[in-house]
């Protein structure tokens, strides 16, 4: 089983950046990122192989704003998040399954770090 840490949330203004960190114990997982806003189902942004090809998925929400960037030597990801807007104010989580990768589908991941809070106010 694989543990996952976040971290790197903040508080930004509008058209900022963060970078936010998942370090995981193993790496031999699919992994991605998902946020959920107060009231809103949980969104995958970004879905991705460690070690793997450089392949990612990026939802359209993020795509040309946030960067999944990968240190493998530290079993670390690193999303960059630029240009944020208010409404990408949410709790982010890091996730990893043993499933199909390059999925932004919850439920294809059983591993899921405690999340780290972002807030961009306008």
């Amino acid at each position: 089983q694989v543990q996952l840490v976040e971290s790197g949330g903040g508080s930004v203004q509008a058209g900022g950046s963060l970078r936010l960190s998942c370090a995981a114990t193993d790496s031999n997982y699919c992994m991605a990122w998902f946020r959920q806003a107060p009231g809103k189902e949980r969104e995958g942004i970004v879905a991705f192989k460690p070690g793997g090809s450089g392949r990612t998925y990026y939802a359209d929400s993020v795509k040309g704003r946030f960067t999944i960037s990968q240190d493998n030597a530290k079993n670390t990801n690193y999303l960059q998040m630029n240009s944020l807007k208010p409404e990408d104010t949410a709790m982010y989580y890091c996730a990893a399954g043993i499933g199909a990768c390059y999925i932004l589908g919850a439920t294809n991941y059983r591993y899921w770090g405690q999340g780290t809070q972002v807030t961009v106010s306008s």
